[in-house]
């Protein structure tokens, strides 16, 4: 059984501007799976306000050596067996204030059975999520008819997104702001031309897919969704074809985590060219 240390957390300190360069080259070690925080450090500033949480930083003999990202998800990077400790720590004594652990299988597994007891039953837990890369074209010929979301169809692809998180997350998005906070993060994925579709004429949504995360080195997809009578039909590979080819303008890496118990969907990541290149694991609450 793990044993705590306290005293570790005193060692963290609170990040702020003038570590963002440390930050982002501990990101860079490993630029698909902390593609998250990468991209949220490089898009705002480390000032909690408009990074949207915490950025703990754990020092060895001086030198930055991991971080935490500590807002709506709890996210570890780079980190080892005792910055887990630390990063525990805090986010014990500070109590929950997350919806989700996530990030490398390992770290999220030993951070996890630190926080367990005091952090009480989670809805969900995810031990093994299999993280997919791809650096290059798709093989599968993309959807011709897969293109950016203009910012007039928000209200058309918005119930696509709303169906796809609660089946995928197992709760809605729709919270006590009424949706508000989702519309307007759907409302800048269009804006920023990184929400896909397919829209038919008649306005139903055969295909969507964002990309939730972008830096120099690799993006990452998400929200991929078909609705379910339309599935079975080819219509996620060729519009993953469809989206990796817009995603390659943006990095020279496009990649996305996907749970291990959804065979389709790997199934369909793989005929679009992505392969396995690491495991995440997440907690929900």
């Amino acid at each position: 059984m793990l044993r705590t240390r306290p005293w570790r957390s005193a060692s963290l300190r609170l990040l702020t501007d003038h570590d963002r360069d440390e930050v982002l080259a501990l990101c860079d070690r490993d630029p698909v799976a902390n593609v998250f925080v990468g991209a949220r450090v490089r898009s705002a500033s480390l000032d909690p306000a408009r990074l949207g949480g915490q950025l703990w930083g754990y020092p060895d003999a001086g030198e930055l050596t991991a971080v935490c990202y500590s807002g709506a998800n709890l996210v570890p990077v780079e980190a080892g067996p005792e910055a887990i400790e630390a990063f525990a720590a805090k986010a014990r004594m500070q109590g929950r204030r997350c919806s989700s652990v996530v990030g490398p299988a390992a770290a999220v597994a030993q951070l996890w059975s630190l926080l367990a007891p005091s952090w009480g039953v989670p809805r969900d837990i995810r031990p093994v999520q299999p993280v997919m890369a791809i650096a290059g074209p798709s093989p599968v010929a993309p959807d011709p008819l897969v293109r950016a979301v203009r910012p007039s169809e928000l209200d058309v692809v918005l119930p696509s997104c709303i169906a796809m998180f609660t089946e995928e997350v197992g709760v809605s998005p729709i919270g006590g702001d009424g949706g508000a906070a989702y519309r307007a993060r759907q409302a800048d994925l269009i804006g920023t031309g990184r929400s896909f579709a397919r829209i038919e004429d008649d306005g139903r949504v055969l295909f969507k897919a964002e990309i939730g995360a972008v830096t120099p080195m690799a993006c990452q997809i998400q929200g991929v969704w078909v609705p379910p009578e339309a599935r079975g039909r080819g219509h996620a590979v060729r519009g993953m074809a469809a989206v990796v080819r817009a995603a390659l303008t943006m990095a020279p890496v496009v990649s996305l985590y996907v749970n291990d118990f959804n065979r389709p969907a790997r199934a369909a990541y793989r005929h679009a060219g992505f392969t396995d290149v690491g495991t995440f694991m997440s907690v929900l609450f």
